[in-house]
């Protein structure tokens, strides 16, 4: 075994605790090592209670994967929620981490990586010791790992398509790794499934830490639909999408009583299937830790009965930013209903038929930046500036200057927003709370937060930034609430 220390500072008493009572409030938050096994679990885990003596804690399954511990098989580690990116200290790893995510390192260099953050790979493997107490080589192998196992556990995907999908290069390379850590091959997980995998549809659990408001995140979604592309009704949300030119459409709904949504996938070709996932669970906001995000929004006086009626708040994501940043410019100085109209009109001008999804009412894919660039919008009604924003943008995103890489800061992401004619500062934080699924974007501008601070007469903007110092970093939240109270 590495050395036990470990550079994120974990309060061991609440671990404890935590684990003593098997409280699901810190499932993923932290894992419990036994050193007389050489497992690690979750904190819920119903093994037996080992003595204190012999556990060591880890902030993350990757920091006790690099210790030596391997994966408990009755916990399944794989199962709990995953980490929030907040537990990293700076932007650059939490921007690291979500690439990570998106598998920049199943088949890419850690220079690569690091060249995007902007730092060697030296000070990035610094970084994440001091704050992950796992490297980034680490953190991916985790990844892979735990993601191959639930799809061995939850679906019946050929053994050759879950190495694809969780990033393996081989399938030589995916049997000895998974050999070194549960002590038997893949196939050994599969005896007595059958061979199913061959069906169009996935469907994994999405696990996620109560309390959850997914009824409050559905009438949301519902509102700003977008027929064709989107549907929205009492078993939950469905889009259409494509990837890497493969169209394909999912659904994301409750999964019992299991404190899990369900996604369930059509189309999507196993390579892709693992960054798939990990939108999908940005867009829901599965990861987060509304324990701690709540107890910083409750010392705000402004936000207590908010906080009180709707403690599972989560942040509605965006599975694609530019569809969301056209929708956001349509909305400008318009209602919700107008601006769902305008994007109507756009998907059946200028969007692709989907035929596969015609049936679950997502029969159409939004166009491309190609499609919109040059596009007379004017025809469908829209004022010629607004237009002129639009197709500005769509240019924008095709030249480069504009991405939506999970890595960047909110103020550069903003700034090159803002330097586009017809985008001011609250399209820009709007978009990057959605898009970039930021925590702290927070559209000072808008006027229903300000009337809301002000008690009906609105502040003004530099007041309402004043406010909000004290709900970093999780303005974005604060703004959801304070949306839903002024409704």
């Amino acid at each position: 075994m590495q050395n036990e220390s470990n550079h994120f500072q974990l309060d061991a008493a609440v671990c404890e605790q935590a684990r003593l009572t098997r409280d699901a409030r810190f499932d993923g938050l932290f894992f419990t090592a036994v050193k007389s096994t050489g497992i690690y679990c979750r904190p819920v885990c119903p093994a037996p209670t080992p003595k204190a003596r012999n556990i060591v804690y880890y902030p993350s399954a990757a920091a006790a994967a690099a210790a030596g511990f391997r994966p408990c098989l009755r916990c399944r580690p794989e199962a709990a929620p995953g980490s929030p990116l907040h537990r990293a200290r700076s932007t650059l790893v939490s921007g690291a981490l979500r690439l990570i995510e998106q598998g920049a390192l199943d088949a890419h260099p850690l220079g690569e990586l690091a060249a995007r953050v902007g730092v060697s790979e030296r000070h990035l493997r610094r970084l994440f010791d001091q704050e992950i107490g796992a490297s980034p080589l680490d953190v991916a192998s985790t990844r892979r790992l735990l993601f191959a196992k639930q799809l061995l556990s939850e679906t019946d995907m050929p053994i050759t398509h879950v190495a694809g999908a969780a990033g393996y290069a081989s399938l030589r390379r995916f049997n000895a790794t998974f050999v070194a850590a549960y002590g038997k091959p893949p196939r050994e997980f599969r005896r007595g499934k059958s061979a199913a995998g061959e069906a169009d549809a996935i469907t994994l659990r999405l696990p996620y830490r109560e309390p959850y408001d997914f009824a409050g995140l559905l009438a949301f979604y519902a509102r700003r639909a977008i027929p064709g592309v989107e549907a929205v009704d009492a078993d939950g949300y469905r889009r259409s999408f494509v990837v890497d030119g493969t169209p394909g459409w999912f659904t994301v709904a409750t999964n019992g009583d299991d404190s899990a949504l369900s996604l369930r996938v059509h189309g999507v070709r196993p390579a892709h299937l693992g960054s798939l996932v990990s939108r999908v669970r940005r867009m829901f906001d599965v990861d987060a830790d509304p324990a701690a995000i709540m107890a910083v929004l409750r010392r705000s006086k402004l936000l207590q009965k908010p906080v009180r009626q709707w403690p599972g708040q989560r942040l509605p994501g965006a599975w694609d930013g530019f569809e969301l940043a056209v929708r956001a410019i349509l909305g400008q100085q318009v209602s919700v209903a107008a601006a769902r109209t305008f994007a109507s009109r756009i998907v059946e001008r200028y969007g692709t038929p989907h035929p596969a999804g015609s049936e679950m009412g997502v029969g159409a894919l939004f166009p491309t930046a190609g499609a919109l660039a040059e596009a007379p919008l004017e025809s469908i009604g829209l004022p010629r500036t607004r237009a002129a924003t639009i197709r500005g943008f769509a240019q924008a995103c095709m030249d480069g200057r504009i991405d939506f890489a999970a890595h960047q800061s909110l103020d550069a992401f903003v700034d090159r927003l803002v330097a586009l004619p017809g985008i001011g500062a609250w399209t820009a934080h709007y978009i990057a709370m959605r898009a970039l699924s930021h925590p702290d974007a927070f559209p000072a501008g808008d006027l229903v937060l300000r009337k809301v601070a002000g008690d009906g007469l609105p502040i003004g903007e530099r007041a309402m930034e004043s406010m909000a110092e004290a709900w970093r970093p999780w303005r974005a939240y604060a703004v959801m609430l304070l949306w839903r109270s002024a409704s």
